[in-house]
């Protein structure tokens, strides 16, 4: 079994605490069926980073708290970001050199909380299941397009730019997070 170090544990307190804060910072548009949440930048951090992947999960379920959609949001949300950040934890496992790999691996976060958000944002919102399935159409495409702005307009440029910054090779380089 491989030993966890008390630093690894701060960087993942570090990513818990930045995530929860940015979603609590910009409440207006980090939840409902229109959201940019600026947070889910952070779920390119496994790509380098595998130990943040609890950070992720423990600071989205922190905001989704004060989510409107209470706890199904607090369970099916947070469980939505820790699954988007294994799978971009996976690719980054397969190459980080990679454009291509890098571009992909910002696409978990897009398709799950489409799904998943969509999913719970319809069940809030429809009166039935006839109602459910065109509700979820619409709120799944309207998450996965705010996903898709947060991804790929700051998450792939700073996936991009991450290793070239002195204080990340400093974090990498010390010890394999």
């Amino acid at each position: 079994m491989r030993k966890i170090s008390i630093r690894q544990i701060v960087i993942a307190g570090v990513v818990a605490a930045l995530y929860a804060t940015l979603t609590i910072v910009i409440a207006p548009i980090a939840y409902g069926p229109i959201q940019f949440r600026i947070a889910e930048v952070l779920c390119i951090l496994p790509f380098f980073f595998p130990l943040t992947v609890p950070g992720l999960f423990i600071g989205c379920l922190i905001a989704n708290l004060l989510s409107p959609y209470g706890m199904l949001d607090v369970i099916a949300g947070s469980s939505a970001t820790l699954l988007a950040a294994l799978c971009t934890m996976w690719l980054g496992r397969l190459s980080r050199n990679s454009m291509p790999i890098k571009a992909l691996a910002c696409f978990p976060p897009v398709i799950f909380n489409a799904i998943i958000i969509g999913a719970v944002i319809a069940w809030f919102s429809s009166d039935g299941a006839a109602a459910f399935w065109p509700a979820f159409a619409l709120y799944g495409f309207q998450v996965g397009f705010g996903q898709l702005v947060v991804m790929y307009a700051l998450g792939f440029p700073l996936m991009l730019c991450l290793p070239r910054l002195q204080f990340f090779r400093l974090i990498a380089g010390r010890s394999p997070i």
